[in-house]
């Protein structure tokens, strides 16, 4: 049997002090930013570290009151719709961007509901393992937040409008209002007047405010017939809702633009009296895609028969035919923001309520005037 390899010996102070020509002592001024050396010394002792590949412990910086270094996200997600989401792969690719930067680790977890992730929050938060939090998917009703104020741990949410009872927490929020608005008046001025939303997790709070949005438009340009779906954010969902409303009419427990809907359910899962939409607006990219797919299978064209919006553009949007509308923003850049605002915070930094700009509606090939 070969032998065994030890594991390579990490480079130490005293490696350092040694190869420098100064004591350890003088190391530990220099590379902690503390006076005592000259900056000559402090640039030698730097330029030696580096060399050797040198980084500081984590357990040393957590024993000395510096910090883990490392920042949390967790999710409260089904675990099997991650995969395929776009959104969070570049929210993630912009968060990691910076922290990088700041050789800052991010410790993800994926958890079941908020009750796990508030319980991941407080056991982080007692074993010192993060310095502060990025927080997803703000809720209606939310716990976090409080907790969050509760543990005193820097975080900032993702996706929440500003919330003046939680000053010490950062936001970084898109305009969901003025994206939606800008989707209703593009399919109203194509002759659109029956148009199903179908939405993401019921309980986010920014599908509550593209609903809320979607019933004020429809109200305000007396567009009887618009309604929204919740879905669990899966191409499979988006393709069994897309199918239903297809085949002629309302699902128990749609959300109208008068409320909520309590009709009996038919043959099927549809219920008697509803109207084909002529326009569909999905909240992600899969969801769109798969909902295409199956208008296609029963029949029906794009954007002949039914225009289609996805929330959000990517390489999905225009690897299919016909190429999607949707709206695009630098999803990237908003990881890269958020990422920002919480490094501000562990810097001493204000709380603040930053806003991105209002995602664009790129219209391509599958919206079109109304032909019925």
């Amino acid at each position: 049997m070969p032998a065994k390899r030890s594991p390579a010996r990490r480079p130490t102070m005293k490696d350092i002090a040694q190869r420098a020509g100064v004591s350890e002592s003088a190391v530990s001024f220099a590379l902690n930013d503390r006076p005592g050396v000259s900056e000559i010394t402090r640039d030698r002792v730097r330029r030696v570290a580096e060399q050797l590949g040198w980084r500081p412990s984590t357990a040393a910086r957590q024993l000395s009151g510096e910090g883990a270094a490392t920042v949390g996200l967790v999710l409260a997600r089904p675990a099997d719709t991650l995969g395929v989401d776009s959104f969070f792969l570049q929210l993630i690719s912009g968060i990691q961007e910076v922290l990088a930067e700041r050789h800052l680790g991010l410790l993800f977890q994926v958890v079941e509901d908020v009750d796990d992730e508030c319980a991941v929050y407080r056991r982080w938060w007692a074993e010192h393992r993060v310095d502060g939090v990025l927080v997803v998917d703000p809720r209606t009703d939310d716990a976090r937040p409080d907790l969050l104020d509760e543990l005193g741990l820097p975080a900032v949410v993702i996706g929440g409008a500003p919330d003046a009872r939680h000053p010490g927490l950062s936001t970084v929020w898109a305009d969901d209002a003025g994206a939606m608005a800008a989707v209703v008046d593009e399919l109203s001025a194509l002759g659109h007047r029956r148009i199903v939303h179908i939405a993401g997790l019921p309980g986010l709070a920014h599908t509550e405010r593209r609903i809320r949005t979607l019933r004020a438009e429809a109200d305000r340009r007396g567009l009887a017939e618009v309604r929204s779906v919740t879905t669990d954010y899966s191409d499979a969902e988006g393709a069994a809702v897309t199918r239903r409303v297809l085949q002629g009419g309302v699902l128990e427990g749609e959300v109208l633009a008068g409320g909520i809907v309590e009709g009996s359910v038919g043959e099927g899962g549809v219920a008697e009296g509803g109207s084909r939409p002529t326009a569909l607006i999905y909240d992600n990219d899969v969801m769109a895609v798969a909902g295409v797919a199956a208008a296609t299978e029963l029949g029906f064209s794009v954007p002949g028969d039914i225009s289609v919006v996805a929330w959000e553009d990517s390489a999905l949007c225009r690897m299919v035919k016909p190429w999607l509308s949707a709206l695009s923003r630098d999803t990237v850049e908003f990881g890269r923001t958020a990422a920002k605002e919480l490094t501000s915070l562990l810097d001493g930094g204000p709380a603040r309520a930053v806003r991105v700009p209002v995602p664009r509606l790129i219209s391509r090939e599958s919206t079109g005037p109304c032909g019925s």
